[in-house]
């Protein structure tokens, strides 16, 4: 991989240096649209910001692909809630496109309790001679008005706005973790630790409880659901995985509230690796379905597992993303990096998948030939056209000069969130607060 962008040009007052950035400015989700063109992040500040890719020049085809800032708007605001005394974050929590239909483009994003469907579009043209008002806007008297003049409408530069055309809020006792809109394109859900429900994308006060794990007594409480998604062809089924490293499968036509699976996938535990942290590293982070709908990938702790959808006793697949952090496991415990939720992701042919680690290390695995790398996204090596290095861990013996130690891994360094371009080799990574776009090497 070659990154084939300077992170530091792409907007300075987004993308700041470490010794600048403010709690606000961590990046919290990374989303490509169903094209590739454009790239949305959100950050804690509850700020979206949107990249477009720009076209190819005649005269500079080596700058193919480079995303520069298209939009950036205040998506969440922080609020108070009275009733229960609890403050609501304005961090954007995820961001999910729907695909484009016209001229304009439309995300989803949701904070702790509250989805909104954003509308970007383009202005270049502007009406000019209203009859009514003046140039300036301000009101004409009638008496001066003596003939009828018909708008036209003037060239202008351009201008991106994002506006609000929906809000579904109220509906989540809980935090939202995921979003996840439906291959029928009319609806999508939202789940938090406790129940997932169903909307209609017109439909702003109402929406349908499709699963609620919530126990009548809360001491009885064992699991909490950790995300949700729904298959990418099939309107009907949808996947949750839970806090116990579970995953059920879900058909809406069986009945309305899914409080049975269809299809439960678990592996079995291996009682010779029980410890007092297995269930904390069995939890799992993130699911997702493969772009073919035949298989999901979930994420816990250590590993990334791949599950064909007709086997539910087993994955086919397990990769170790970490395992030199097995002996670590209790400090781990004890500065709460243990609970930290990694994302992972499938490129477009779902040959590669992709996940975060510390470090600001990001893996890949290579499914067909099994090969896997760590690669480091960092300033020092993000200049243009620098050509990212294998980075190898070692854990104690003898350390070569390329590699790094486990005990000098910096914790406070990690990539939770990345994202895969749609049909190429291009991959978003955000690194604390700062994004960087890497892409495969042009010839």
């Amino acid at each position: 991989m070659e990154e084939d962008i300077d992170t530091r040009k792409i907007n300075n007052s987004f993308l700041r240096d470490h010794s600048y950035a403010t709690e606000a400015d961590i990046i919290s989700t990374v989303e490509f649209n169903h094209t590739g063109e454009l790239l949305a992040t959100g950050d804690k500040g509850g700020r979206v910001v949107i990249f477009q890719r720009e076209q190819e020049s005649k005269n500079q085809v080596h700058r193919r692909g480079e995303y520069n800032v298209y939009s950036t708007f205040q998506s969440h605001e922080p609020e108070f809630d009275y009733l229960k005394s609890l403050e609501i974050e304005e961090k954007i929590n995820k961001i999910r496109w729907l695909p484009q239909q016209n001229a304009a483009y439309f995300l989803l994003s949701t904070n702790d309790k509250t989805v909104k469907l954003w509308k970007v579009s383009e202005r270049d043209k502007r009406p000019e001679g209203y009859n009514l008002k003046d140039e300036e806007g301000r009101l004409r008297d009638p008496a001066t008005i003596t003939t009828l003049r018909v708008p036209v409408l003037r060239p202008m530069d351009l201008m991106v706005e994002a506006t609000p055309r929906r809000v579904f809020a109220n509906a989540h006792t809980y935090h939202i973790n995921s979003i996840s809109v439906n291959s029928d394109y009319e609806t999508y859900m939202s789940a938090d630790d406790l129940r997932i429900n169903l909307w209609n994308f017109e439909i702003t006060n109402q929406s349908f409880n499709i699963v609620d794990i919530k126990p009548a007594n809360m001491e009885e409480l064992t699991e909490v659901i950790t995300a949700a998604e729904f298959h990418p062809h099939h309107c009907n089924t949808f996947v949750y995985s839970s806090s116990k490293g579970t995953i059920r499968l879900c058909d809406m036509r069986a009945s309305a509230l899914c409080d049975r699976h269809t299809k439960f996938f678990e592996e079995p535990e291996d009682p010779s690796n029980r410890s007092f942290f297995s269930e904390i590293i069995s939890s799992i982070s993130d699911v997702k379905f493969s772009h073919s709908g035949r298989y999901i990938m979930t994420r816990d702790y250590l590993t990334v597992k791949v599950w064909d959808l007709n086997m539910e006793n087993r994955p086919i697949e397990t990769y170790q993303v970490h395992d030199y952090l097995r002996s670590k496991l209790c400090s781990l415990y004890e500065n709460d990096c243990i609970f930290d939720k990694f994302e992972c992701v499938w490129n477009g042919s779902d040959s590669v998948i992709m996940t975060g680690s510390y470090n600001n290390f990001f893996r890949m695995f290579d499914r067909n030939t099994k090969r896997d790398v760590t690669l480091e996204a960092s300033r020092e090596n993000s200049k243009p056209r620098a050509i990212l290095k294998p980075r190898k861990v070692c854990i104690g013996g003898k350390r070569r000069k390329d590699e790094i130690s486990v005990d000098s891994l910096d914790f406070s360094k990690k990539i939770l969130h990345t994202a895969w371009h749609p049909s190429e080799n291009i991959i978003a990574v955000a690194a604390t607060n700062n994004l960087y776009i890497f892409q495969d090497k042009v010839n």
